[in-house]
């Protein structure tokens, strides 16, 4: 028995469960612990969701799924953007009256032509109202991780109710773990020791959030 054995062992006597290795996960592992905090509406989690997106200082936006190609329009004009970058399969209509150059997501793209790209718009795989969380996982309407870590705005489409989980191990049983996944809480920042916030370090400076209708 290896020293890995042992002190993997001693953790699961103290969690009360057995101090062999499990046979499976899923049926000798205890999921008794919570797994979302209170019980809420559909509206609640929504808005909750919007709360904590607000709190990570994401710009969130609302609007019905026939408002967003002008709702998308709009948010590109205000930030001045010339280039937007676009993932293969994002729906042809959600940008049909923007008039900034498109920059198709493709193997080829290089660091400085993204970095050159005023923005980008992406959907999402799922979003997590507890914790103001959307999760990426390089779907072809998401498309490859750098162009929402390079250009330094980024506009992330989240239909509701329908893409939107109270909470992480909700979250969890929607994705596929071999797939890149992309936590993102608010825009990129970090703050030193005298914690002075500094955004934009390791990805965009600037996150809008629209929330769609699926209605």
């Amino acid at each position: 028995m290896s020293s890995r054995d042992v002190i993997l062992g001693r953790v699961r006597r103290a969690l009360g469960g057995p101090a062999g290795a499990p046979s499976t996960y899923a049926t000798d592992i205890d999921r008794s612990y919570l797994r979302e905090h209170g019980s809420r509406t559909t509206e609640e989690t929504v808005e909750l969701l919007a709360e904590n997106l607000a709190d990570y200082r994401a710009i969130v936006h609302r609007c019905s799924a026939g408002e967003l190609p002008r709702t998308l329009m709009r948010l590109l004009a205000e930030h001045g953007a010339q280039s937007v970058v676009v993932p293969p399969e994002l729906p042809a209509s959600w940008l049909a009256e923007a008039d900034p150059v498109r920059i198709h997501d493709r193997a080829a793209n290089t660091a400085a032509e993204l970095d050159r790209a005023d923005s980008v718009v992406t959907a999402c795989a799922v979003a997590v109202a507890e914790t103001g969380t959307i999760v990426l996982d390089g779907s072809p309407d998401q498309g490859r991780r750098r162009i929402t870590l390079v250009p330094d705005h980024h506009i992330c489409v989240v239909r509701v109710p329908g893409q939107v989980v109270s909470s992480v191990p909700q979250a969890l049983e929607r994705l596929d773990p071999a797939r890149p996944l992309t936590w993102i809480s608010g825009p990129s920042a970090t703050s030193d020791i005298e914690l002075d916030r500094v955004e934009g370090v390791h990805g965009p400076r600037t996150l809008e959030v629209v929330l769609v209708s699926e209605d």
